[in-house]
């Protein structure tokens, strides 16, 4: 064995290198885009999003008033604005350094769609690709958004900005009976349509009490109400009392109603304005919970033979305007088999004395 074959010879004892091996500046790195909800508080973030943030060697955002780069840079967080292309911001990775982008409103596009065609293309060595939710909305969050759209639309639409309670009046009768129809119809998509019709009436309705000089109140207001009302008569639910039928949780209901009105008549509170059908059921339902035995009037008008039809319903369960309602779709399809049996000539349209 010559020197030559001993200088050959590795020893083991000391590290070897391996071409497979990549340099450390050649580690890729990694990219977070970080999304936040404009509908949850700035600032507050969750915990993964906080520790991404301080652990990052860059934070960049597109836009200078992002509403959460106040809140970052009072945590110590500097945010640079920079709205890099995907190449910039995957060479500014190498080296294992960690990018995080604070994503605008709009949910950065462009360069999402920048790093998915680098990725396709097999050429780039493409750092880890991470969206973190930053914060998240909570059920019933668009109803702010709902809010945001009708406070503009009541300052800047000439129609809108001049609406009254009472003008909206017919407004809100009509989307009520269209909620109906769509239930009645059996219509999802309709459903849908209308209960935001009908959620409209409401928050228009609020914004416009907004304005009033002497006694003001605002969608908050009517929401506070509401809930107020739903904890007080519920107690089976938010408080000590219980109820495991549903007559039970109407005793209750109504115990509590009595409390809060303080009504010296059980008929006190039945809108008089209701469909005439609805206006007698409901007069019935009252006098019957509170164990009134009231004699109809005795007369053969048809006013009173209706009465005594929906107090009738009423008392069987049945709802007499839906079950009218009912009856006159039936009424309506017969008239038209009549209509498609006996079509009218050429020239006729058989509505003669109809304006």
């Amino acid at each position: 064995m010559n020197a030559t074959s001993i200088e050959a010879t590795p020893d083991p004892r000391e590290p070897q290198e391996s071409e497979e091996s990549p340099k450390p500046d050649d580690t890729p790195g990694r990219i977070v885009l970080l999304t936040t909800s404009h509908r949850v508080a700035p600032g507050l973030l969750s915990w993964p999003a906080w520790q991404a943030l301080h652990s990052a060697d860059e934070v960049l955002c597109a836009d200078g008033a992002h509403p959460q780069l106040p809140y970052l840079r009072e945590a110590g967080i500097a945010v640079a604005e920079a709205s890099p292309t995907a190449e910039e911001l995957v060479d500014a990775c190498v080296g294992g350094h960690t990018v995080v982008v604070v994503a605008t409103g709009e949910g950065e596009p462009a360069l999402t769609d920048g790093l998915a065609r680098l990725a396709g293309s097999g050429r780039v060595r493409m750092p880890e690709l991470e969206l973190l939710p930053a914060s998240y909305d909570l059920p019933g969050a668009r109803l702010l958004d709902l809010v945001q759209v009708m406070d503009r639309i009541r300052a800047e639409c000439p129609w809108s900005s001049r609406q009254t309670h009472e003008g909206l009046t017919k407004y809100g009768i009509e989307e009520a009976y269209e909620l109906v129809e769509a239930i009645e119809e059996g219509d999802r998509d309709e459903l849908r349509e209308e209960l935001g019709d009908v959620l409209l009436q409401v928050v228009f309705h609020a914004r416009i009490a907004e304005e009033h000089p002497e006694a003001p109140f605002s969608i908050d207001d009517v929401a506070g109400g509401i809930v107020a009302k739903l904890i007080h008569r519920h107690p089976h639910v938010f408080g000590d009392e219980t109820a495991g039928t549903p007559e039970e949780v109407k005793e209750h209901w109504l115990r509590t109603k009595a409390v809060e009105k303080r009504r010296t008549s059980v008929t006190e509170g039945v809108p008089l304005h209701q469909p005439g059908l609805a206006l007698a059921a409901k007069l019935s339902s009252r006098a019957r919970t509170a164990g009134l035995d009231v004699p109809l009037p005795g007369t053969d008008a048809i006013g009173y033979e209706l009465l005594a039809l929906a107090v009738r319903a009423e008392s069987e369960g049945v709802d007499p305007e839906a079950a009218l309602r009912a009856a006159a779709r039936a009424y309506r399809d017969a008239i038209r088999e009549a209509e498609a049996a006996g079509a009218p000539a050429e020239g006729e349209d058989g509505l003669e004395g109809e304006d």
